[in-house]
C-alpha cells in the first residue's frame, strides 16, 4: 500500500511529543499492513468530512486520512494527526 503523507500532517507530527510520535509511528506501520487492525478502530467520518476516515493513535489522537486515486492507483493520503479538533 502507497502512504504519502501531506504537509499539513508533517506539520502537526513534527509538534507532538516525542512518545506520540514514536506511537503514531507504530500505528502508522501496522495501518501499512492492515487497514482495518482491529487496534486501529479504522472508521469513516460523517458531517463535513465525509469521504474522509480516520484510525485511532491513542484513546485521544486520531489520524484523517483519505484514499486518493493517483495515475491510476490507490493511495492512502495522511491529512491530519492529533486530537479530536482534527475533526474540525
Amino acid at each position: 500500500m502507497n502512504i504519502v503523507y501531506k504537509p499539513k500532517f508533517l506539520r502537526q507530527f513534527k509538534k507532538l511529543p516525542e512518545d506520540l510520535q514514536s506511537e503514531a509511528k507504530e500505528k502508522i506501520a501496522l495501518f501499512s499492513k492492515d487497514i482495518h487492525h482491529p487496534f486501529l478502530k479504522t472508521h469513516k467520518l460523517k458531517g463535513k468530512l465525509k469521504g474522509f476516515s480516520s484510525f485511532w493513535v491513542n484513546y485521544k489522537d486520531r489520524i484523517v486520512f483519505q484514499v486518493e486515486k493517483h495515475e491510476g492507483e490507490e493511495r492512502i493520503a495522511l491529512l491530519t494527526i492529533g486530537d479530536h479538533k482534527v475533526y474540525q
